[in-house]
């Protein structure tokens, strides 16, 4: 079964909380737009020459919903993003590989307060390749 999931470790917030691991699950839709850094140089009648940009020239995107969840779990996970501002976490994909853990940063999320208990969230992760 595909996964689309990250977790988030115990007391990995400083409140303490969660008081154990937690994995967040994404909603089904969620997509991934991937693309190659190429560089190329264009010459007369049409010729090109294509060369990768650097080692890991993939760039991939993925846009993530957490909807009609317990205000609990997205205030959760919204302290979670704010706390790895600019710092990296695992992500894990199903792709063509089989389940993948690829690093990720969360560059920006927003919440809607549909209702006093549920609450929903949009998110951006943006691969990258760092140890």
């Amino acid at each position: 079964m595909a996964q689309f999931q990250f977790t988030i470790d115990a007391g990995a917030i400083s409140t303490g909380s969660p008081a154990s691991n937690t994995v967040v699950v994404a909603d089904r839709g969620l997509s991934r737009q991937s693309s190659h850094r190429v560089l190329t140089a264009t010459f007369g009648d049409g010729y090109e020459q294509r060369s990768l940009d650097g080692l890991n020239t993939k760039d991939d995107m993925f846009s993530l919903t957490f909807k009609n969840r317990d205000a609990e779990q997205i205030n959760l996970i919204a302290a979670f993003f704010d706390v790895k501002a600019g710092k990296n976490f695992n992500f894990v994909v199903t792709d063509h590989l089989g389940d993948t853990s690829l690093k990720v940063v969360c560059d920006s999320y927003d919440i809607n307060y549909s209702h006093d208990l549920y609450h929903s969230m949009n998110c951006t992760f943006r691969r990258v390749y760092e140890p």
